[in-house]
């Protein structure tokens, strides 16, 4: 048994232990938002992400070559393909598995792999990840949302600047470091 087996065993003895002690009614917890954003993320996360890598795995060779071509003359654009493959797995994890050991194989430099890491959060910029979408549902004062374009919401400015902003950061120390 590996730790995500403990993990995933200590939490819903914990759950367990939650609801017996404190003496819920257990047919409320299934209907409450949390519960029911929460069931929502678990389906969306795991599926999305396992079909997506399924898709680039089965892809590889075809992908790789696209990839390959574009890196080799400006290795940073390894972070645009990052980006764009976490948007459409929503998950960093799956990403990382998916194209970092790429990015090896085409000789990118480890610290430059490093500083272009934060371009796996690309999963905000389609407003369909479900703790977005949790997110705007718990917002009671109205000030988070969806625009009226798709690629306008609350997330988008803020993602993007953080994002950019960590993998430029991250070049700097690299080439300082390095």
């Amino acid at each position: 048994m590996g730790m995500p087996h403990v993990i995933e065993i200590v939490m819903l003895t914990v759950a367990a232990l939650m609801l017996l002690l404190c003496r819920v009614k257990v047919s409320k917890v299934a209907e409450g938002s949390v519960f029911i954003a929460g069931v929502q993320a678990v389906i969306a996360i795991f599926g999305i992400a396992w079909m997506g890598d399924t898709f680039f795995q089965g892809n590889m060779e075809l992908l790789s070559g696209s990839i390959k071509g574009m890196v080799t003359t400006a290795p940073w654009l390894f972070a645009f393909a990052l980006f764009v493959l976490s948007i459409l797995l929503y998950s960093q994890a799956a990403t990382v598995r998916a194209l970092m050991p790429l990015g090896i194989s085409l000789g990118i430099p480890a610290p430059f792999l490093i500083a272009m890491f934060p371009a796996v959060n690309g999963y905000f910029f389609i407003p369909n990840y479900p703790t977005v979408v949790a997110a705007i549902n718990f917002d009671r004062t109205g000030t988070t949302g969806i625009g009226r374009y798709v690629l306008n919401h609350s997330f988008m400015i803020p993602g993007l600047v953080a994002t950019f902003s960590s993998i430029g950061i991250g070049f700097v120390l690299a080439k300082l470091m390095f």
